[in-house]
């Protein structure tokens, strides 16, 4: 697919701190937001607007985990959730006019139920942006691309928790020579990738789109893309912005 802009930006200015396929997202989202996941890197917000932060880790938590993150970057979370678990459950329904998960959904043991609580917390006419890395551009690019089937009986079976093979795989495909140490070597890097919820989920932008359409239709609310960019395009990522409809 191809970028696809719906919406007349002429009159908006853009944030030269972000990439410029994203840019356009930012004449898309309005009011009170949600984002899950910003670790360090904070989507920016136009001006008149708010936004509460969702993460699973507490500040010092991510500095203990990622210390090759400037600790000072770090954003400091408003609410502290498991998505696999939990969900947005501690959100009602219809509570935000936009939601951002970036970078989020590769790491989870449940995306299709994030999917759902994503829209779930959104009102009608709310906006999801939505972005994922594109594993062609990515140190993902020798694994092999998450069969839909496979993440759907997850979300079939209430699966909360990533298995060890997801991380024996994210190993093989980053670091193949650490599957060759001792087995008690080999489980502390496991033990270490789960601690940091490195990619379980590998999708390039085209079987991404299909994902997220076929698990929008699982669910109860339905939506449609305002904006889209993929790997073609922008050689990085799938990013799309996606509007709640009214209808239900």
């Amino acid at each position: 697919f191809a970028i696809r802009p719906c919406l007349n930006f002429s009159r908006w200015v853009p944030f030269p701190m972000i990439p410029a396929h994203r840019q356009p997202a930012l004449a898309l989202i309005r009011g009170a937001g949600l984002e899950v996941g910003a670790l360090h890197e904070p989507f920016p917000i136009p001006p008149g607007t708010t936004v509460t932060y969702a993460d699973s880790l507490k500040v010092d938590e991510a500095v203990r985990l990622f210390a090759e993150i400037d600790a000072s970057k770090i954003t400091k979370a408003d609410q502290i959730l498991n998505l696999d678990v939990d969900g947005l459950g501690c959100f009602p329904e219809k509570s935000f006019d936009f939601v951002i998960i970036s970078h989020v959904l590769e790491h989870l043991a449940n995306p299709i139920k994030t999917v759902g609580e994503v829209f779930r917390v959104l009102r009608a006419g709310g906006r999801a942006i939505i972005a994922v890395p594109d594993k062609r551009f990515t140190f993902d690019r020798t694994r092999n691309l998450t069969p839909f089937e496979h993440i759907l009986a997850d979300y079939r079976n209430a699966v909360t928790e990533n298995s060890d093979d997801h991380y024996l795989d994210f190993l093989g495909g980053v670091a193949p020579a650490v599957l060759t140490e001792r087995p008690e070597s080999v489980a502390h890097h496991v033990a270490r990738a789960r601690a940091r919820r490195e990619h379980c989920h590998v999708w390039n932008s085209e079987s991404f789109r299909d994902f997220l359409v076929r698990s929008i239709g699982l669910g109860p609310c339905q939506a449609l893309p305002l904006y889209e960019s993929g790997g073609d395009q922008n050689q990085f990522e799938y990013f799309g912005v996606w509007e709640r409809t009214a209808a239900e």
